[in-house]
């Protein structure tokens, strides 16, 4: 009797069944990696929205006298009632956005107080100081705090918080 073998081309089926769990293992991995980090990150759409309106309250809090022009005829600040129109130094925004127990309330609006509609979950709330510098002719500044959330989804980016200065020019 002749013993030859036979050399034959291809794979068998259980070589061909472990490749393919093999490969679906890896793939799920990669798949459940790439659904995680697309869940924990933050919409850029919502982070750029909240950027641009801290820097532009930001902005319009700065282009605002350090004291009231007129002391004798100061509008009412934020803490006092008053409307943002007619606010006229930077100290005026002190707690502007906050409700009556320090918490921002939802929704920006314009100078005018009308809300701006695509912004209703968005929070502001500001924050001006008092500081002694030192090393300084005449050492009063303010220090403005702008801090813009979202609120109702914890998976929302956090808040942005930006810091401005002011100084007393005379």
């Amino acid at each position: 009797m002749l013993n030859r073998h036979r050399h034959s081309a291809g794979v068998t089926l259980v070589e061909l069944i472990v490749a393919l769990v093999i490969m679906g293992v890896a793939l799920a991995g990669v798949v459940a990696v790439y659904a995680s980090t697309t869940r924990a990150s933050a919409d850029p759409v919502v982070v750029q929205q909240m950027q641009a309106i801290a820097d532009n309250l930001m902005e319009e809090i700065l282009m605002k006298p350090f004291a009231p022009l007129d002391p004798a005829n100061d509008a009412p600040s934020y803490r006092q009632g008053g409307a943002r129109v007619n606010y006229n130094d930077v100290r005026d925004y002190d707690g502007y956005g906050a409700d009556g127990n320090g918490n921002p309330s939802a929704g920006i609006v314009d100078v005018e107080g009308n809300a701006i509609t695509g912004l209703e979950r968005y929070t502001v709330i500001v924050h001006v100081t008092s500081v002694k510098l030192t090393g300084m002719t005449n050492p009063d500044a303010l220090r403005v705090t702008v801090t813009v959330g979202v609120a109702g989804n914890p998976a929302d980016p956090a808040p942005i918080v930006l810091t401005g200065w002011r100084t007393d020019p005379s």
